[in-house]
């Protein structure tokens, strides 16, 4: 099991301004979390660990919850889980591999009883077109939502949305960080806050030449 409880820094996006939308009503993630990000633990994940960090950002929201009383699983604990399932094979453990929603919604699953719902978007820019949905997400469910496209996965931890003009802006918490747990620096730098789909010099965050994937764990008594 991996380093847990007040070493980690819980609710990072606490006290970030809203997502600069035009009459957006912000929705967000209900509940405490921690952020899990690139090197914690004396492990050195960066390049590919990026979804396993999500995956246990999520778990330590359940945790926080009491929803559940396990430890938040290693990288390797997750590997062993999709190895005893099936999903993978033994080699697999130890690995450097990827995983995306799928073995995500697998884990959770498995280790928590959790099920998931997963959207599935064709391009990064048709991701604003599911704010209405992920917005109902936090006001109903309120946990936190891994975003996969390409080779990066990011936490989601809430919409700022205008249904009328359809304008909307995502509260994403990188876990591809690499510096130490610095509340000022993490925010400072950008590694939790607001990012446009389009920001005010015409980039995309979400790559347009990529598929998504966004998983959606749901709160047990909901299920």
């Amino acid at each position: 099991m991996i380093t847990s409880g007040p070493s980690l820094l819980k609710d990072v996006h606490i006290g970030i301004p809203s997502g600069g939308v035009s009459g957006g009503v912000v929705s967000l993630v209900q509940g405490s979390y921690e952020y899990h990000h690139y090197l914690q633990d004396g492990f050195d994940d960066s390049g590919w660990g990026c979804a396993y960090r999500s995956l246990q950002t999520i778990i330590s929201w359940f945790r926080l919850q009491h929803y559940t009383s396990i430890d938040v699983p290693s990288h390797r604990e997750i590997q062993q889980a999709l190895v005893e399932i099936g999903d993978k094979d033994p080699s697999f453990i130890g690995s450097r591999e990827w995983i995306g929603a799928i073995e995500l919604s697998f884990v959770l699953d498995k280790l928590l009883g959790v099920s998931c719902k997963i959207i599935n978007v064709r391009s990064g820019a048709e991701l604003p077109e599911n704010c209405r949905e992920l917005a109902l997400h936090f006001e109903n469910q309120g946990t936190p939502i891994m975003i996969g496209g390409g080779v990066l996965a990011y936490t989601l931890l809430g919409v700022d949305y205008n249904e009328v003009s359809g304008d909307c802006a995502f509260l994403i918490l990188d876990p591809h960080y690499t510096g130490n747990d610095d509340h000022k620096k993490i925010v400072n730098g950008g590694w939790c806050g607001w990012k446009k789909a389009v920001d005010s010099k015409g980039r995309n965050f979400f790559l347009h030449d990529k598929f998504y994937n966004l998983l959606l764990p749901q709160r047990p008594n909901m299920v």
